[in-house]
């Protein structure tokens, strides 16, 4: 079945009603996906509410095993956190859903692929159960795939200046209390307005934060370079939308700037930015799907690397639209059922 046949699909959105969650029904309706039925879940809290995609609309249910909630299914995108999707994602494709997961549960799986369609689509092939990358990740991974293919990699470091968003809806709500004169801290580590806090997930013996271990490990698997020496620094920034990346890599051939240049300007779902040129948050957060890179030149530090800044909606390419396009590459290799 391909995306122009009028039927759709029978597609269940789990978190429906939390950042992400919105943000995949609002890219579902964007690009156009074709639904047949919808089903929304979402927690306790958000029972009354509705969610709508196009012309279909749905009540927001609470998930409960013993009905079933995944009979006659065929595209099911979770973004409700590691318990629900440790809980449900399994049982929906034993009923028979193509599943796209958000969380971290099976990102490292060896049995599961963890899928940037730009850099690894292929790696979706018969699974039905696809894991979908940090909104961290995923911008890298756009960014670097093209220059791992032509030119290889040495090695990857690099900070991130992440979003509140990306740490969920109540720490969101968190950061505006805050902005409006309000001084609690309860989902953050510290307080984060009028501050950048470079905590994210609890601490390894070597001092690594979980959030920096993530993207090393996720990067590796995306880029099929398990041997590949990446270091993270993850940083949470006063910004509610658009997370930032300060990058440095190291091509394991000789290459020249230009060529690197001419290879993101002609990589799928980069913006390439030459000169003095560059995008920040506010250029980006619920305007696109790029990966904006700019800023790249020499590593003068470590000859014949390369330094650059990438900026990224984490809310769409990072986490929703990501899942989408995974679940866009499953329709052309008939993975979700017609």
């Amino acid at each position: 079945m391909t995306p122009e046949d009028k039927r759709g699909y029978a597609v269940a959105i789990v978190g429906a009603t939390g950042l992400v969650g919105q943000t995949v029904a609002r890219v579902l309706e964007e690009r156009s996906f074709p639904i047949r039925s919808l089903r929304a879940f979402g927690t306790a809290r958000s029972t009354g509410a509705s969610v709508r995609v196009g012309d279909v609309r749905a009540p927001v249910e609470v998930l409960d095993e013993t009905h079933e909630p995944f009979a006659g299914i065929d595209l099911a995108l979770f973004s409700a956190g590691d318990d629900v999707s440790r809980r449900y994602a399994q049982q929906a494709v034993r009923a028979g859903a193509f599943v796209i997961d958000k969380s971290g549960v099976y990102r490292l799986d060896d049995g599961t692929p963890l899928v940037v369609p730009e850099a690894n689509a292929n790696a979706i092939g018969a699974h039905r159960l696809v894991a979908n990358p940090n909104c961290s990740t995923v911008p890298l991974a756009v960014m670097l795939a093209p220059i791992q293919r032509e030119f290889g990699l040495a090695w990857v470091s690099l900070a991130t200046y992440q979003s509140v968003s990306g740490a969920g809806k109540d720490a969101l709500a968190e950061y505006e209390a805050q902005t409006n004169g309000g001084d609690v801290v309860r989902f953050l580590p510290r307080r984060v307005v009028g501050n950048v806090i470079p905590e994210n997930g609890a601490w390894d013996d070597s001092g690594y934060g979980d959030e920096e271990r993530k993207i090393a490990a996720e990067l590796k698997k995306i880029l099929g370079r398990p041997d590949l020496p990446v270091s993270a620094t993850s940083v949470r920034v006063p910004v509610a939308v658009g997370h930032s990346e300060a990058v440095s890599f190291m091509p394991a051939r000789p290459v020249s700037r230009d060529r690197i240049a001419q290879s993101l300007r002609r990589a799928p779902s980069v913006r390439f930015y030459d000169g003095a040129e560059y995008a920040v948050p506010l250029d980006v957060a619920g305007r696109d799907d790029d990966v904006h890179v700019g800023r790249l030149r020499p590593d003068t530090a470590h000859p014949g690397a390369f330094l650059c800044w990438l900026v990224c909606d984490n809310l769409r390419k990072g986490a929703a639209t990501n899942a989408v396009q995974i679940a866009e590459c499953a329709l052309r290799t008939t993975q979700v059922p017609a």
